[in-house]
């Protein structure tokens, strides 16, 4: 009975146990045949495989193609430290990519010791030719080692990555700084042309989603999205590298002969509007934007506010033979260069009795256009101004352009007219004189400035073009052309104030400036006595102008043992550059005397 009894306990207990294992064995079965949604998806997320790359930033080039940004292959340098630690060699990591990168083995050890993570970055934004020892391998880099007997040995970094991460590349460095402007690390446009088109420039990102293997490799058969990055759009400028290097050259020749704390130019096409180029020093190299002072960086041509002295007597003689309210051959008294208009004195450099209105502009005298200014009327000085869009800004497509300071007659003075006629009391760029001067060197037809051409994205499709767009008619045909004539014998006729600014074989027009520079309200207000912005603009060849070049150097002069100040007047200092400009864009860009022939396409309305 007893055997009875425990041969049917042994039955029961063995019973149990099958029935224990037939349930294990199912449910093991269930799970990894017809496993549960929440076990299949933290298995599924760890084999997911998903990138987004991105399309590499486009390029920007100028008016004949040449590359002035550009994207280069470029790596981080990464490594595992937990893959490193199970399965690498930390020591001969240390060691290598130490002696690679000069990078102190400490740091590298502290980082590979951090063995609860998978990511640690070695070095950023390696250039891709500077990884040549390197060569991808699963899990790890090969890297290429030569002995002193020039054998090569390959020793296996496991562990060790190369993630790709372009950087922005400017090849000719400082050449057009301050227009084309720079992306900072994270691609992100930040001045310039970088900065107004990133839109454009920036590529697209893509979408790769599939699986990956034991071994952390993508699974290419179970790849199930596959959206390609989009690379970025070209932009093509308006500006000529050639001639862009020779104004750039020109301009900082031009600060350090004369002293100057900065000096820019440009350098605009008369019947089209756009710009050939736009130089400022000092100046930076964009591929090291990071070093340079921020005031390096300041695009000084359209971005520096400052009184413009005479060049401004060009716009209002202008308009007052538009109106009217002289002509050329009317005489002025210039009181012999003293004069005493309310309350306040007046002075010329150049003492002169009475003179003609064409003498006046010839000789620049102060006194002369102030009472011109003074017969226009207050109002009348506004208007014609206005018309040349001072006060304004032209949008001309690149960041930080200022519209200058102009206030409405309501703000001004007794004595306000008689010095905004001489440039006084208003606040202008170079881009708004180079525009007004070539308004009067297009018969009285003000274009559109503007620096970039035209936009294509990679598969051709022009995304955007500009093309010559009038902004106005300031003054009628015939008293621009009235003022080339006037605006000629500054330059070409003795006793011309511009007379340094002559090319030979050209007629050239223009207009010198000098300006005492403002001061500062907490400086106790007023101007400056022995600081002054100098300049020249003019336009060339007078018998059909095609180009309009404005120069200006901020505080220019040497002082003698005196304590006297020399070498600062406009004509001086600003001529010689304009001269050295234009002789080489003559023949650069074949412009005849008689000024038939250059490569830049007319408006449509020609």
């Amino acid at each position: 009975m007893a055997e009875v009894r425990f041969k049917g306990r042994v039955a029961v207990l063995v019973s149990v146990v099958a029935l224990v294992f037939v349930g294990i064995a199912s449910r093991l079965a269930l799970l990894h045949l017809r496993p549960a949604e929440w076990v299949l998806e933290p298995i599924e997320e760890g084999r997911m495989y998903e990138t987004k790359p991105m399309g590499s930033r486009g390029r920007i080039v100028d008016r004949n193609g040449e590359i002035l940004a550009m994207d280069l292959a470029a790596y981080h340098v990464y490594v595992d430290p937990k893959y490193i630690a199970e399965h690498g060699d930390p020591d001969t990591v240390c060691r290598y990519l130490s002696q690679e990168f000069r990078i102190p083995e400490s740091e590298i050890r502290e980082k590979l010791n951090r063995t609860n993570r998978q990511y640690e970055r070695i070095k950023k934004f390696v250039p891709g030719h500077q990884l040549k020892r390197f060569t991808r391998k699963n899990l790890g880099l090969l890297y290429t080692v030569a002995d002193d007997r020039g054998s090569e040995t390959n020793i296996y970094l496991r562990g060790v990555g190369l993630e790709e991460a372009p950087i922005r590349n400017y090849p000719k460095g400082p050449l057009m700084a301050h227009v084309v402007g720079f992306s900072n690390q994270e691609g992100v446009g930040s001045a310039g042309i970088e900065q107004r088109m990133d839109a454009y420039l920036r590529g697209k990102e893509g979408l790769r989603i599939s699986k990956k293997d034991g071994r952390r490799r993508e699974i290419y058969s179970a790849r199930t999205v596959d959206i390609k990055p989009e690379d970025g759009a070209t932009v093509t400028l308006t500006l000529d590298q050639q001639l862009q290097y020779v104004v750039e050259k020109t301009v900082e020749k031009t600060c350090r002969e004369f002293n100057a704390k900065a000096a820019w130019a440009i350098v605009q096409h008369v019947r089209t509007g756009e710009i050939l180029a736009m130089a400022s020093f000092p100046t930076y190299d964009l591929n090291r934007y990071a070093k340079a002072p921020a005031e390096w960086r300041r695009n000084r041509a359209i971005s520096f506010n400052y009184e413009p002295g005479s060049t401004m007597k060009a716009a209002v003689i202008a308009a007052a033979l538009d109106n009217n309210i002289v002509s050329e051959d009317d005489v002025f008294d210039c009181e012999n260069g003293y004069w005493v208009y309310g309350g306040k004195s007046l002075r010329d450099s150049h003492g002169e009795g009475e003179i003609s209105v064409a003498e006046i502009i010839k000789v620049s005298s102060n006194i002369g256009t102030a009472k011109i200014a003074l017969q226009m009327g207050n109002q009348l000085v506004y208007d014609s101004l206005k018309k040349f869009h001072f006060g304004e800004r032209f949008n001309v497509g690149i960041p930080g352009e200022e519209g200058g300071i102009f206030y409405s007659p309501k703000h001004w003075s007794k004595i306000s007219v008689t010095r905004i006629g001489m440039g006084h009391e208003i606040g202008v760029t170079a881009l708004q004189i180079v525009s007004m001067m070539s308004a009067i060197a297009y018969n009285g037809v003000q274009m559109q400035p503007y620096v970039v051409k035209k936009v294509v994205a990679p598969d051709g499709a022009v995304l955007e073009e500009n093309k010559p767009k009038v902004l106005g008619r300031p003054i009628t045909p015939g008293v621009a052309r009235r003022m080339q004539n006037l605006l000629a014998s500054v330059v070409m006729d003795e006793g011309g104030t511009g007379s340094k600014a002559r090319v030979a074989g050209y007629t050239v027009g223009g207009k010198t400036g000098t300006a005492q520079k403002i001061r500062p309200r907490e400086e106790g207000g007023g101007y400056y006595a022995k600081n002054f912005t100098s300049s020249f603009v003019g336009f060339l060849p007078v018998e059909a102008p095609e180009l309009c070049i404005v120069v200006v150097a901020d505080d220019p002069g040497t002082y003698t043992d005196t304590g006297r100040k020399t070498g600062y007047y406009g004509g001086t200092v600003c001529g010689p550059a304009f001269k050295e400009i234009a002789e080489f864009a003559v023949r650069y860009l074949r412009i005849a005397p008689d000024g038939n022939r250059i490569y830049v396409a007319g408006p449509d309305d020609e």
